[in-house]
């Protein structure tokens, strides 16, 4: 990734745990949250890679050939998943697998477009990608984390004179608690979020 150094490895740090994570995830649960905690798992993961500072590993050219190949795929994936399953998760990743392949092909820039600054600090280079679509895909992360943050910021509530937790999911009938996985999931996907606009911030 270019940009200053301490970004990239703070971003590395927090994608790498938050993709970590979420392969423990995918080992329980129903087969749908298998499916979308191996989603966010190589999300995760995969920025984790791209954000590695370009002074410590720069893989231009093939590199970010790489990154398109694999998370177009996983875009598209995502949109027939959506299609048939009618799940929103899904067209986030479909959202999130497209800027990466953005992201990788707008760093891929032409030969030598960067080669004013090989320690990728940021200072003065000229921005990459094309402005419009940086901006829509920074409008879409800000209004997501606005709204996953809006989610999970524990709030009570009185129903039927029982307390629950804004953004808990009720226990199914005959079942006691409440299940408070979905605020870890939510949790994931905001880091993943957040991590994505510094990413198209510093691009």
């Amino acid at each position: 990734m270019h940009g200053p150094p301490l970004v990239g490895w703070l971003l590395v740090a927090l994608c790498a745990g938050t993709g970590a994570y979420c392969l423990l995830r995918a080992r329980a649960g129903a087969a749908g949250e298998r499916r979308a905690a191996r989603g966010d798992a190589l999300m995760g993961l995969g920025m984790a890679a791209m954000a590695v500072p370009a002074a410590v590993l720069d893989t231009r050219p093939w590199g970010q050939g790489l990154f398109a190949l694999v998370f177009g795929a996983a875009g598209i994936r995502a949109l027939v998943l959506a299609r048939g399953r009618g799940e929103a998760h899904h067209l986030h990743h479909a959202v999130g697998a497209f800027a990466m392949v953005y992201m990788a092909l707008a760093m891929a820039g032409p030969p030598g477009a960067r080669a004013a600054h090989p320690e990728g600090h940021g200072v003065g280079h000229d921005p990459a990608g094309t402005p419009l679509v940086t901006g829509l895909l920074l409008v879409y992360f800000a209004a997501y984390t606005v709204r996953t943050v809006a989610g999970i910021v524990p709030a009570t509530a009185v129903v039927s004179g029982e307390t629950h937790w804004a953004g808990c999911v009720p226990a199914p009938p005959g079942e006691g608690g409440t299940r408070v996985g979905p605020e870890l999931t939510h949790a994931c996907r905001l880091a993943m979020a957040i991590g994505m606009l510094a990413m198209l911030l510093t691009l």
